[in-house]
């Protein structure tokens, strides 16, 4: 009766391979918390949308900067994009692949629009960047779809 050791891996796997794998538990993890962040990080663009939209006031700009919109526009442009992430985010939570590709390509969006919006928020803006890039790490990372299809 020849009894393998808990430590050893099956024949014929690779080591760090198996369903426990702590890198892709924290990877998998890293997903579902991507897709999180990017439910609130929508409704916070929709607010922000809201607000802009609202009232011209509620944001004031720091100085001159080169991307200058209305704020209005500025209003708009967050609450679709607000929008567009909430639904992205609870595709993600219902593990579909097409929100995992499309939260790649959002979150690259938001990064780009948080930095032409730094001179309303600066301090909101670079923290927005931030989420959007451990977002797409998370994303990107993930692989154990991959390996489970092998």
């Amino acid at each position: 009766m020849a009894h393998t050791s808990p430590t050893t891996p099956p024949p014929g796997t690779a080591r760090g391979s198996g369903p426990h794998d702590s890198r892709s538990a924290w990877a998998a993890g890293g997903t579902v918390f991507a897709g999180v962040l990017l439910l609130v990080d929508g409704v916070l663009g929709v607010i922000k949308g809201i607000a802009g939209i609202a009232e011209d006031d509620v944001y004031t700009r720091l100085g001159r900067y080169v991307f200058e919109f209305n704020l209005t526009a500025w209003g708009w442009i967050h609450l679709i994009l607000g929008i567009i992430l909430i639904v992205v985010g609870a595709g993600l939570l219902k593990g579909a692949y097409w929100a995992r590709a499309l939260g790649v390509v959002l979150a690259g969006i938001d990064i780009i629009l948080n930095f032409m919006w730094l001179p309303y928020t600066p301090v909101w803006a670079i923290i927005s960047i931030a989420i959007a890039v451990f977002v797409i790490w998370a994303l990107c990372h993930d692989d154990s779809r991959t390996r489970n299809a092998a």
